[in-house]
């Protein structure tokens, strides 16, 4: 960053309304990286000869090597709309679906997000992922329609043509935003050709445009057609019409600046006192007031160490400056602050609220940690849409490596928190669960390569869920000394109460006391309201009740019984699989009157066992995840597409024959291993898949027994475990 744009970046961190924190997202190879090196470019942070082939965002050799972004990038720039000075934050994030989970903590970051749609593809699956994303975290969306000139050359379509295939392309985004969007932004969200909202050109020939640029240049549609039908004159349309210029005067004019954006985020993100100071603080976007930094990625940087991406939300930080880890719950102390520039980062020795920023130098940090001066409601965990489905074991190849592997392990789920490891320093093997076989592939790739260690790997296999079919009916378990007594049911919960958690309406964790917005959002899903005063923990999709009445020492040992059935959720009985839907109560207690006698060794026991009886009481079973897969593939392979997704378990849902077969899919993880090689086959190479939606289904009846059997042999349990 040249030193006149860094003084001017420095200037401009403190004027909220000049302030514009974005990101980029879409499908899978529609562009999103070559936008954001034509944005760079036009910032004069790259050289325009190189935009759109550099790749400046992907910083590593594998990104580079696939052609696909895996980690997100932030870069802030300078853009002049209308002879005044904007700071542009702009994060670039992955298209790939096994990547999404950078797109669910970028989203926490911005206020605004550019959706970028292929005009030859239009909408796609993970199109429809990243506008959910974005909406989730109350991110408002602008529309670029890339590719165009595919349509030109390739397609040949007519102006006419071309305006029914952007039309059908707004109309979709608009849809899904209407279905998505809180109440009060359902019509205000909406994008619009005649707003400005919508552009649309060539990220990779580097022209936009959209209704104000055309009309204040005095240019047309029509004119782009004619350059690109003589011969290299398109060339000239990134002068005519720079795809910078149309791009962030878009952005700038459409998306809001932080202090308008974090009256309405707040409240959506934020779970503490609106009245409190800090409140206040966070909704004004107050720079004067307590800092407040949310983490959203954690790169671990050879020269810096461990540096934390993220917004600062509220206050200001210094170097040097003591901060409390809400989550680690602990004081550390800020070594460094960055602005980012693509992949260098530029030193600052304060940093202020509105921005996206970096924090170096503190080693207990984790992506979501909410960083303040004192101890402060932490804001809301950032979850991904998808779990983690597909498991592998790890294993370094040297016994003499191990230490290595279990450190390399630890900052892999640092920098990639929706990959979930299990550390076994025992026996040497470590599990690595991702999103599907690419993410797990690319962990070990990195793992080898960048990080010099030579590993082997079990073949993958597929993360189960176990759950109650039906009410248990009470099991009474006694503590290992006889003086306490716990009886426990467990029944399926219900299907409003678990689609609200999943979908983050009801906030995970203990409830310490009357909790306003559960309250509320419970009563609203038709809970009892006595009920509801029971509700003590929701866990990973479950929910623990305390309906015990009148038993004076339950409060000291109520964080033990919580402890023991966060314990189960996330290791069932049948084959240590976590758990989903389970609705738990305590309904009777007998406790010894002194307290040495209902210490942990006498909670945790009880309670474990009594909870695994109950699921097992309760026709305990598996379910499997399941992917709703869009896949395209020519007309003449139709057979071959719907025999392969047949033989895989896979059920039909829809099927569409124009000018290609496009089949919507319901197929069960465990048969998709190998799913990319099996399409190509039967497709000669010419099928492609995008992932829709991802649920759990029941495991057919005739294969319960058999899987649990093998997932049992697979973990080495004997017949008690």
């Amino acid at each position: 960053m040249a030193d006149k744009t860094q003084e001017k970046v420095g200037k401009l961190m403190h004027e909220k309304e000049y302030i514009r924190n974005i990101a980029i997202a879409a499908h899978i190879d529609h562009g999103k990286t070559t936008l954001s090196d034509n944005l760079l470019a036009g910032a004069g942070m790259m050289s325009e000869e190189l935009a759109g082939k550099q790749l400046a965002m992907d910083f590593h050799d594998d990104e580079s090597e696939r052609g696909i972004t895996i980690d997100s990038a932030n870069v802030s720039m300078v853009h002049d709309y209308d002879g005044e000075d904007y700071l542009i934050n702009l994060i670039d994030t992955p298209g790939h679906v096994d990547f999404g989970g950078d797109v669910t903590r970028a989203m926490r970051a911005v206020d605004g997000c550019i959706i970028l749609v292929c005009a030859s593809e239009g909408v796609m699956p993970q199109t429809e992922t990243v506008v959910r994303q974005a909406i989730k975290e109350n991110v408002k969306p602008i529309l670029f329609i890339n590719k165009v000139d595919r349509l030109i050359r390739e397609v040949k379509l007519t102006p006419q043509e071309m305006q029914k295939k952007f039309e059908g392309i707004i109309n979709e985004v608009n849809d899904l935003i209407q279905q998505l969007a809180p109440k009060e932004f359902k019509e205000k969200w909406l994008v619009s050709v005649k707003d400005g909202s919508v552009a649309f050109g060539s990220a990779f020939h580097n022209w936009a445009l959209n209704i104000p640029f055309m009309q204040k240049n005095d240019i047309n549609f029509q004119e782009i057609i004619d350059d690109y039908s003589q011969g290299e004159k398109y060339k000239e349309l990134a002068k005519k019409a720079p795809l910078h210029r149309v791009v962030l005067n878009m952005v700038t004019k459409h998306l809001p600046n932080p202090k308008v954006s974090q009256k309405y985020r707040i409240p959506k993100i934020w779970h503490g006192d609106p009245e409190s100071e800090m409140g206040n603080s966070l909704s004004e976007c107050d720079e004067d007031g307590d800092p407040a930094f949310v983490a959203v990625k954690i790169v671990i940087d050879p020269h810096a160490g461990e540096v934390a991406a993220g917004r600062l939300f509220s206050g200001n930080l210094k170097k040097g400056e003591e901060v409390w880890l809400n989550m680690a719950k602990k004081k550390t102390k800020i070594q460094q602050l960055f602005l980012y520039k693509g992949s260098k980062k530029v030193q600052m020795d304060e940093v202020v609220a509105g921005n996206i920023v970096g924090l170096g130098g503190l080693p207990d940090i984790n992506a979501g940690e909410t960083v303040s001066k004192e101890k402060i409601t932490p804001f809301e965990e950032i979850k991904h849409m998808f779990d983690p489905v597909v498991t592998k074991s790890i294993e370094a190849k040297r016994a003499a490596d191990l230490p290595k592997l279990v450190d390399i392990l630890r900052k892999i789920s640092k920098e990639d928190p929706s990959i979930q490891i299990e550390i076994n320093e025992e026996t040497g093997e470590n599990l690595i669960s991702g999103m599907g076989e690419l993410h797990l592939e690319i962990i070990e790739n990195r793992i080898k390569t960048e990080k010099g260690l030579d590993v082997k790997t079990s073949p993958p296999v597929v993360v189960y869920r176990e759950t109650a079919k039906k009410d248990s009916g009470e099991v009474k378990e006694r503590s290992p000394n006889s003086h306490n007594i716990f009886t426990i049911n467990v029944e399926p919960l219900e299907d409003e109460v678990y689609e609200a958690i999943h979908e983050s309406e009801l906030p995970e964790g203990r409830i310490k006391k009357k909790d306003k917005e559960i309250n509320e959002k419970l009563r609203e899903l038709g809970v009892d309201r006595d009920e509801i005063k029971q509700y003590k923990d929701i866990y990973k999709g479950n929910v623990f009740l305390d309906k015990t009445r009148g038993e004076v020492y339950m409060q000291e040992v109520i964080d033990l019984i919580l402890d023991s059935f966060e314990q189960v959720c996330d290791q069932g009985p049948l084959a240590k699989e976590p758990c989903m839907k389970i609705k738990a109560s305590i309904t009777d207690v007998k406790l010894h009157e002194d307290a040495i006698h209902r210490g942990p060794a006498q909670v945790y026991p009880p309670i474990r066992d009594a909870l695994h009886r109950c699921i097992k009481a309760g026709d305990g079973c598996l379910y499997e995840p399941v992917q709703i897969h869009r896949v395209e593939a020519p007309l003449e392979n139709m057979s071959d597409l719907t025999g392969l997704i047949t033989s895989k378990r896979g059920e039909l849902l829809n099927v569409e024959q124009e000018e290609t077969a496009i089949i919507e899919a319901k197929i069960p993880v465990a048969e998709m291993i190998g799913w990319s090689n099996d399409l190509r086959s039967a497709t000669e190479g010419r099928g492609v898949s995008s992932l829709k939606d991802q649920k759990f289904e029941r495991l057919p009846n005739d294969m319960q027994e058999e899987v649990i059997q093998q997932l049992r042999e697979g973990k080495g349990l004997s017949e008690n475990e």
